[in-house]
């Protein structure tokens, strides 16, 4: 569980570092973390944070399509799209178009 749990942390310290209006995907943070077929293990690490603080904008991480395949966990259906839409990113039929331009990379931004 330790193991686990230090794997949570720094799933939230990834994800508090994208920028308002960016997206990364789950297997991203995972090969960021050293860990590529762990991207499963990332969305229960967000999902876990719901309640916590400091706040994990969880909406930002997508899957590699761009999908929002994490929105039942947003409480309503539509909130993980409205928040993203708050933020200036365009999304129809729970897709984000343009993923390619806004996608945010952690093996590329962070050193």
């Amino acid at each position: 569980m330790t193991k686990n749990k230090d794997f949570f942390q720094l799933v939230c310290e990834v994800t508090q570092q994208i920028p308002p209006g960016r997206v990364t995907s789950y297997g991203a943070i995972a090969r960021f973390l050293g860990s590529p077929q762990s991207s499963r293990m990332v969305g229960w690490a967000l999902n876990a944070t719901k309640s916590g603080m400091p706040y994990i904008p969880a909406h930002r991480v997508v899957n590699r399509n761009g999908m929002l395949t994490g929105k039942k966990h947003f409480g309503t259906s539509s909130a993980m799209a409205q928040l993203l839409q708050n933020e200036g990113v365009k999304i129809e039929e729970n897709q984000i178009q343009n993923f390619k331009n806004i996608f945010w990379d952690p093996s590329l931004e962070l050193i």
